[in-house]
């Protein structure tokens, strides 16, 4: 496996799909399609790196209309309550809807590719298996056995402060948030936000405008960055930034299970 993560200056993660075109394949096909190796070169820059389109609207308009339904859910979280920021989230329970067990499944295995490299860089003796179940084996075996898919809900006013999603002693490295909402139609402000801490320098910052069906996938807590001694870790949160007017729908998809 080679430890070379030094990246081109540009870097696309993939070609979108025509969003026509998304319906007449499988969720799963639709993830085969996507240029990974451009994918893991965008994370090992930035930490994080844009999807192509992935779900139709009809999809995206299908997942928000799940949150309503308690029925779907484990918990909610009131994030002003807690000091996360303003709006709300739901955790989704088992058995998941089909389509987010299928992206779930489905963006496992490339992911873990990434996650392995990484932690070969950084010397860890961690290594994911290659499907989710196996991994989520893992999860239950150190009892962390409840489902961490959520949907997220802001409305004008709404933000996420900056943070990581790390439950338990089993972390997955990596996790993937599709925008449900669209906009500029639907909703105005609300840009992802990832920051980088960077040793002896200031913090990083990016926005990132996601588009209803995209999908971002980013670092859960940390990635390896080159220097003249080998790779150190570069810690990295996340969050959103204020929504100026509108609703906006998320759908996070977290792949360690919680506690």
């Amino acid at each position: 496996m080679s430890q070379t993560i030094a990246v081109p200056p540009t870097v696309q993660a993939g070609r979108s799909l025509p969003r026509a075109g998304l319906a007449g394949r499988s969720i799963a096909e639709r993830i085969a399609g996507i240029d990974w190796v451009a994918v893991g070169e965008r994370m090992d820059r930035d930490g994080f790196a844009k999807l192509p389109a992935l779900l139709t609207e009809d999809e995206c308009v299908t997942l928000r209309d799940l949150y309503p339904d308690d029925g779907h859910f484990r918990s909610r979280v009131n994030m002003a309550r807690h000091r996360f920021g303003e709006g709300e989230y739901k955790y989704l329970t088992y058995p998941l809807p089909s389509e987010i067990q299928e992206l779930r499944t489905s963006l496992y295995p490339p992911l873990a590719g990434i996650a392995n490299r990484w932690a070969e860089a950084l010397r860890s003796e961690t290594r994911f298996p290659p499907d989710l179940d196996s991994y989520l084996e893992h999860c239950h075996s150190v009892g962390q056995v409840k489902a961490t898919p959520l949907i997220l809900r802001y409305e004008a006013g709404g933000y996420n402060a900056m943070h990581q999603d790390v439950y338990g002693a089993a972390t997955f490295p990596l996790q993937v948030v599709f925008g449900l909402s669209a906009p500029g139609a639907e909703y105005e402000g609300g840009e992802f936000i990832v920051v980088e801490q960077r040793p002896r320098a200031q913090s990083r910052a990016s926005a990132i405008r996601i588009g209803q069906g995209e999908a971002l996938v980013f670092t859960t807590r940390e990635k390896p960055v080159a220097s003249s001694r080998g790779y150190y870790r570069a810690n990295l949160r996340h969050g959103v930034s204020r929504l100026e007017s509108g609703l906006r729908f998320t759908l996070g998809v977290i792949f360690h299970d919680a506690p």
